[in-house]
């Protein structure tokens, strides 16, 4: 298998029909398939450099397959994040414990210099199974940043956009409000 280069995929914004559909799930072979894996790769690229938060889904760069990139590091507003860089393909989960409010953004719904932030119903913990890049089988429990990234990307190949999870519409903000409620709350942790 010959992959080009990656290139920088082009977002699909609020509006595109295609995030609100169900995403095609993939079979072993066409994850193993020349085009999936330069997709993948294209993807992975993307993340990095454009720097679009902590995941991408494919309907996110217009294809509407059950395939997403999550890629959590460590940041100023995130310092004791788990880190957690994978494929998730066809991916499922089950809920352990009960939903809370949770600080949700998303790219696709606002401008890539200005997300907006909300807080969406998400469980801290999950019952995950998914397939890798290798259309390897992964059944693990996640928590944390990692459970919620998990359930966000894992809605975007329903065609569920975080929205449909917030309850209180008042929580509404642009990334710059966030980051300064972020930082502000990490320093009162750290002091």
């Amino acid at each position: 298998m010959s992959l080009r280069e990656p290139k920088i995929l082009k977002r699909t914004e609020f509006g595109n029909p295609i995030l609100q559909n169900k995403s095609s799930q993939l079979s072993k072979d066409e994850i193993k398939s020349e085009e999936t894996q330069q997709l993948i790769a294209d993807m992975r690229y993307t993340v990095s450099v454009k720097k679009y938060g902590v995941g991408i889904a494919a309907p996110q760069v217009g294809r509407p397959i059950a395939l997403s990139v999550i890629y959590i590091k460590r940041t100023p507003s995130r310092p004791n994040s788990k880190e957690f860089n994978q494929v998730i393909i066809n991916p499922s989960y089950e809920g352990l414990g009960k939903q809370e409010e949770m600080w949700e953004g998303c790219m696709s719904l606002s401008s890539v210099q200005s997300p907006i932030f909300a807080k969406a119903l998400r469980y801290k913990r999950i019952r995950a199974t998914w397939l890798d890049e290798y259309a390897e089988e992964h059944n693990e429990d996640l928590d944390g940043l990692v459970a919620h990234v998990f359930q966000h990307e894992t809605d975007h190949l329903k065609g569920v956009l975080f929205p449909e999870r917030v309850k209180d519409h008042k929580s509404w903000m642009n990334a710059s409000e966030y980051k300064k409620m972020m930082l502000a709350k990490n320093k009162k942790k750290a002091d």
